[in-house]
């Protein structure tokens, strides 16, 4: 069964074509949150919580998207709404371990992390999205504005600002380096 005639059947109420559906992106998901989070156990909430949002709204998808990128817009607003209502920066202690388990994951999961991702983990999640959607994903500006929520010239601007930011990081680590 394809995946339109999953998507057919699950919106009709078909929970093993639902299940199905959920279970071929969910590792999809999942490297795209923890790369967006960049914490792996914040990654796995959000996918549970897209996963039943997925199920509450699935007959709302209308198939102008991919359905990865519907998933992938539904994760993105529900990981916005969770940074907006928690604005409480958390400890260097905690964002340290966080991101020493993000490293180990992506290693486990024979993905690279590059100075590159270091330096996008330093960066705000308002920062960190739109990069990694824009350059990783490969979305369009209105693409990533839709999933956002904000508009095409907010998300330009924070591109724009976050690669500013993750070339000085890039340059701080060099000059580091040279040193050593």
């Amino acid at each position: 069964m394809d995946e339109q005639e999953q998507i057919k059947r699950a919106q009709r109420g078909d929970e093993r074509a639902m299940a199905q559906l959920l279970q071929s992106h969910y590792s999809f998901l999942m490297k795209y949150l923890i790369k967006m989070t960049m914490n792996p156990l914040l990654a796995e909430d959000v996918a549970q919580e897209t996963m039943l949002r997925c199920i509450e709204k699935i007959h709302l998808y209308n198939g102008k998207s991919k359905f990865s990128s519907w998933l992938i817009t539904l994760a993105t607003r529900i990981y916005i709404d969770q940074m907006r209502r928690s604005r409480v920066e958390k400890h260097w202690k905690d964002q340290a371990q966080a991101l020493r388990q993000t490293q180990w994951q992506l290693r486990h999961e024979e993905e690279a992390w590059t100075d590159a991702l270091q330096a996008l983990s330093l960066l705000n999640y308002e920062w960190r999205l739109p990069i990694l959607l824009k350059h990783y994903y490969g979305y369009t500006y209105d693409e990533i504005a839709e999933m956002m929520d904000i508009p095409p010239g907010t998300v330009k601007s924070r591109i724009y600002h976050g690669l500013q930011q993750l070339r000085k990081e890039l340059a701080t680590d060099e000059k580091k380096q040279t040193r050593a």
